[in-house]
């Protein structure tokens, strides 16, 4: 893991719609469209896309590494995922360490082989189990509301 690939500014960043919460394993199937885009787009049902810039991600920390920045890598079970600048960011409860259960609401550098976050806000989540438990359903009803959503716009226009 090396933590020089971080080199995208916060303030680059377009914050024109809240986080998506997602998975590693689905932000891994997100492409780049062609052009400059600072976004990815993950297809949804129906043949849509969504644009994905910011997300939120939760997972336990697996490994800390301090080099020019902190580096964590979490697993969300579904698969691993690498955040950058993890000690610039806003944080709670101290929470760069491994075994930590955290919520990472970042920038999508990349998306695989597997996908590198530039932390925007980290939160420990390990002090209430509920947390991880209802992590998935919390994922799959978004992931559920933006199809309607997207069949939606369809009779609007």
């Amino acid at each position: 893991m090396d933590c020089r690939k971080s080199q995208r500014s916060v303030s680059s960043a377009q914050f024109s719609s809240p986080p998506l919460k997602i998975l590693a394993a689905h932000l891994k199937r997100c492409k780049k469209p062609a052009g400059d885009s600072a976004s990815f787009c993950l297809a949804v049902t129906g043949g849509e896309e969504v644009a994905v810039s910011l997300v939120w991600m939760q997972g336990r920390v697996i490994e800390v590494r301090e080099e020019r920045d902190v580096c964590l890598r979490l697993t969300d079970n579904s698969d691993t995922f690498t955040v950058y600048g993890a000690d610039k960011v806003p944080k709670g409860k101290p929470c760069l360490e491994q075994g930590k259960y955290v919520m990472v609401m970042g920038i999508v550098l990349s998306c695989n082989p597997e996908p590198i976050l530039h932390a925007v806000k980290i939160t420990n989540l390990s002090d209430n189990p509920a947390h991880k438990n209802m992590w998935n359903f919390e994922v799959d009803d978004i992931h559920k509301s933006i199809k309607y959503t997207q069949n939606l716009q369809e009779f609007k226009e």
